[in-house]
C-alpha cells in the first residue's frame, strides 16, 4: 500500500512539474505604464499615470507577445549630472573639451540581435505616435492602462509618446514620438514643433539651403559660411525637444530609482533617443532616425569612451536615414525639411533592401510600419544565409557631413 502511495504521489509531482516552465532570466514582459507629453498652456512634462479603474482591454485579437529578450550591455554614465552641465557649459563658453570622470556599468539591455526583439521595440516606437485606443496601436499585451491624456489633447503641439514597464519595474522603456508630417503620411498638432526640431538638428546651417528659404535661426553669414557660436546657442533653448528628453529622463529616474531605463524611438524621436541615452548612458534603439552625430557635438555632450549602447536600424531604401534626402529638388527639401545630416553615433544595424528587395530610395519607406511589416515581420534571407537573425550591427567609419560650410565665429 505505501508503494502505491508513493508511486501515485510522484506520478503526480512529476504531472505538476511538467506543467511548470521555468522563467527565462534573460526575458523581461513590458506593460504601458504612462502617457507623457507636452502640456498646451505652460510647455511642462505631464505624464498621466496608469489608473486600475480605467483599464481598458485591447486584447480583442491574440496580439503580439511581449516578451523581449536581454543582455548585458557596457554603457558609460557621468559620475555627476552636475559636472556634467559643467562640462557642456565649459565647452560651449570656451570650446575646450573638459576631462569627465565616467563610471562603467553592465546593465539589462535589449538583445539587438534578435530580430523579435527589433519587432516588439518597433511595435513600441509606433505606439509612441498613437493613445492606446487609436487605430494602429500594436497589442502587445493582455491587459493595458488607458490614462489621462495630458499632452494628447488636440490643441497640445509638443514632446509626446510612452512609457513602458515591467511589472516589476525592473525595466522602463521610454518610448519618443518622431516626425509628425503630412508629406510622408502623417501630420497632426504636432507638426510645426517637429519641424522645427528636424531643421535645427539635422540642417547644416539653420536650414538655409537658398535665398527662398525661412531659416529657423539667423546664423548663416552669406554664402557658405555659418556662425558656430550662434547655431550652438540655438540648439539649447528650453522648448526645444533635446532639453525636454533629459528633463523627461530625469522625472523617469525620480519615479524608477532602482529601474534599468531604456530610450527607443523613430526618425526625430530615435535621434532624440540617442542624444538622451548618450547623456543618461542609457541602452538607445532608433528606427530610421536621421544623423545625430552632428546634433550632439553642436550641444556639446561630453563623449563617453563609447556609445555602443546606441544602436540604430534602418534600411537603405530610405532617403532619411541614409542622408541621401537634400539639394533643392529632393522630397524633404520640397517639404520644407533641411534633412542634412547623415552620420550616426553608436553601431547600425542596415538593412540593404536596395540591393537585395530591389527597393527604390523613396521617402515613403520612410515610417516604421515600413519596418514593422516589410523588414521585421519576416526573417532576413541575407542573415539567415550568414547565420544570423539581423544584419551585423556596425559602427560608422570615415562618415562626413556638411563639408561644403565653413563654420566660425564671424562678426
Amino acid at each position: 500500500m505505501f508503494a502505491a502511495a508513493l508511486s501515485g504521489f510522484v506520478f503526480n509531482l512529476l504531472h505538476i512539474l511538467s506543467l511548470y516552465t521555468p522563467p527565462h532570466d534573460n526575458i523581461i514582459r513590458l506593460e504601458l505604464r504612462h502617457i507623457h507629453g507636452t502640456a498646451p498652456d505652460t510647455g511642462r512634462i505631464v505624464f498621466a499615470d496608469y489608473r486600475p479603474e480605467k483599464w481598458i482591454d485591447l486584447t480583442g485579437t491574440a496580439g503580439q507577445s511581449y516578451s523581449i529578450k536581454t543582455r548585458k550591455i557596457r554603457t558609460y554614465r557621468p559620475q555627476s549630472i552636475g559636472a556634467f552641465n559643467d562640462a557642456r557649459a565649459w565647452s560651449m563658453r570656451f570650446g575646450q573639451s573638459v576631462t569627465l570622470p565616467w563610471d562603467e556599468d553592465d546593465v539589462l539591455g535589449p538583445d539587438i540581435e534578435s530580430r523579435e526583439v527589433l519587432l516588439a521595440l518597433a511595435k513600441m516606437s509606433s505606439n509612441a505616435y498613437l493613445q492606446p485606443n487609436e487605430t494602429g496601436w500594436y497589442e502587445l499585451g493582455a491587459n493595458w492602462t488607458s490614462t489621462y491624456p495630458f499632452g494628447w489633447e488636440p490643441d497640445a503641439d509638443g514632446f509626446r509618446g510612452q512609457v513602458f514597464a515591467t511589472p516589476d519595474n525592473q525595466t522602463v522603456v521610454l518610448s519618443i514620438k518622431g516626425t509628425s508630417a503630412a508629406f510622408i503620411g502623417g501630420g497632426g498638432p504636432t507638426a510645426k514643433k517637429d519641424k522645427i526640431n528636424d531643421n535645427l538638428l539635422f540642417s547644416c546651417c539653420c536650414a538655409h539651403v537658398d535665398w527662398t528659404w525661412t531659416t529657423v535661426c539667423g546664423c548663416h553669414r552669406g554664402g557658405w559660411k555659418c556662425d558656430q557660436d550662434c547655431l550652438e546657442e540655438s540648439l539649447i533653448e528650453d522648448s526645444l525637444f533635446y532639453p525636454i528628453g533629459v528633463n523627461l529622463y530625469n522625472n523617469l529616474t525620480y519615479m524608477y530609482p532602482e529601474s534599468n531605463i531604456w530610450v527607443i524611438g523613430h526618425s526625430l524621436g530615435g535621434s532624440l533617443a540617442s542624444l538622451v541615452g548618450t547623456t543618461f548612458g542609457a541602452p538607445v534603439v532608433a528606427f530610421e532616425a536621421p544623423g545625430e552625430r552632428m546634433a550632439a557635438e553642436r550641444l556639446h555632450l561630453p563623449s563617453p569612451p563609447s556609445t555602443q549602447h546606441v544602436t540604430h536600424i534602418y534600411h537603405t531604401a530610405d532617403p532619411i536615414a541614409m542622408g541621401t534626402c537634400n539639394g533643392v529638388l529632393s522630397s524633404c527639401s520640397i517639404g520644407g525639411y533641411a534633412m542634412e545630416s547623415k552620420c550616426h553615433l553608436g553601431k547600425s544595424i542596415v538593412y540593404d533592401t536596395v540591393s537585395n528587395l530591389s527597393w527604390s530610395v523613396d521617402i515613403r519607406t520612410h515610417p516604421i510600419a515600413t519596418v514593422i511589416e516589410k523588414l521585421l515581420s519576416e526573417p532576413w534571407q541575407p542573415s539567415l544565409e550568414a547565420g544570423r537573425e539581423v544584419p551585423e550591427p556596425r559602427h560608422e567609419e570615415d562618415c562626413v557631413e556638411c563639408y561644403s560650410w565653413d563654420f566660425g565665429n564671424y562678426t
